[in-house]
C-alpha cells in the first residue's frame, strides 16, 4: 500500500526560513511543496522520510531566496495492481460504487462492471444489491465497510484552469449566494461547479468470495 519514492527537485527557501537550520527548512518546504499532493505517475504523497542529498545554495538576481537541488524519499499511498483493501462505501449510483478509505484517499470506484455477477442497482435505495441466490439479497449500503480488490490506477493530466472557466464559476457562485439570501431551499440551488475527474484514482472489483460487504463474511 506504501512506497518510498527517491525523488530529485529544486527547492526555493525564502528568507523567513533561513533561522531554521538547513534540513530543517528544506524539509518544511519539502512537505509544503509534497505533503497530501499527487505526484504524477506515482501516487499521493504522504510525507517527506528523509533527505538524501542536498547541494549548495543557489542565489538569483532580484529574489532573497535560496534555492537547492535536493534528493529525498518521500513516503507514498499507491497500492498495487490486486491487493485488497478496505474502505467505506460513501456514495452509490447507476454506475457503480464510490469508497472512501476515510483520512487517506477518498477516490475510488468500482464500477458495475466489476461487481459480483447479477447485481443491480435500485434507484428507490440509491444502493447496490446482490442476489445470492433466490432468496438471499445482499444490500451495498451507504457507509458500510467494504472490501475490494485493486486492478487499475487512473492518472489525469489536471490543467490550469482558464480565466472564462474561473469567471463562470464565480458567477455561479454569485448566484448561488445570492439565492441563499433570498431564502431558497438547497435542493433548488444549482451546483456552482462541474465535476472533474481527480488526478489521481483507483479503480477496484467485487468479484470473488471475500469481497463486498466485511459484514457479509464474519
Amino acid at each position: 500500500m506504501f512506497i518510498l519514492s527517491k525523488i530529485s527537485d529544486l527547492i526555493r527557501i525564502p528568507p523567513d526560513e533561513f533561522k531554521r537550520d538547513t534540513i530543517s527548512a528544506i524539509t518544511h518546504q519539502l512537505n509544503r511543496n509534497y505533503a497530501n499532493k499527487i505526484v504524477p505517475r506515482i501516487g499521493l504523497c504522504i510525507t517527506i522520510y528523509d533527505i538524501l542529498e542536498v547541494d549548495d545554495g543557489q542565489l538569483k538576481p532580484g529574489d532573497g531566496s535560496a534555492y537547492i537541488n535536493v534528493t529525498f524519499r518521500a513516503m507514498i499511498f499507491k497500492p498495487f495492481v490486486g491487493e485488497i483493501l478496505t474502505g467505506w462505501i460513501t456514495k452509490c449510483t447507476a454506475d457503480g460504487i464510490k469508497v472512501s478509505m476515510l483520512g487517506l484517499f477518498d477516490d475510488i470506484f468500482i464500477p458495475h462492471k466489476m461487481m459480483f455477477e447479477g447485481c443491480r442497482f435500485l434507484p428507490e435505495d440509491s444502493a447496490w444489491v446482490w442476489p445470492m441466490d433466490e432468496e438471499t439479497k445482499l444490500y451495498f449500503d451507504v457507509n458500510e465497510m467494504i472490501r475490494f480488490r485493486v486492478e487499475q490506477e487512473v492518472f489525469v493530466e489536471v490543467k490550469p484552469k482558464s480565466p472564462k472557466e474561473k469567471e463562470a464559476e464565480e458567477e455561479a457562485e454569485m448566484k448561488r449566494q445570492q439565492a441563499l439570501l433570498e431564502g431558497k431551499e438547497d435542493s433548488t440551488i444549482p451546483e456552482t461547479t462541474v465535476e472533474k475527474h481527480p488526478p489521481y484514482a483507483i479503480l477496484g472489483s467485487c468479484q470473488t468470495d471475500g469481497m463486498g460487504l466485511v459484514s457479509w463474511w464474519e
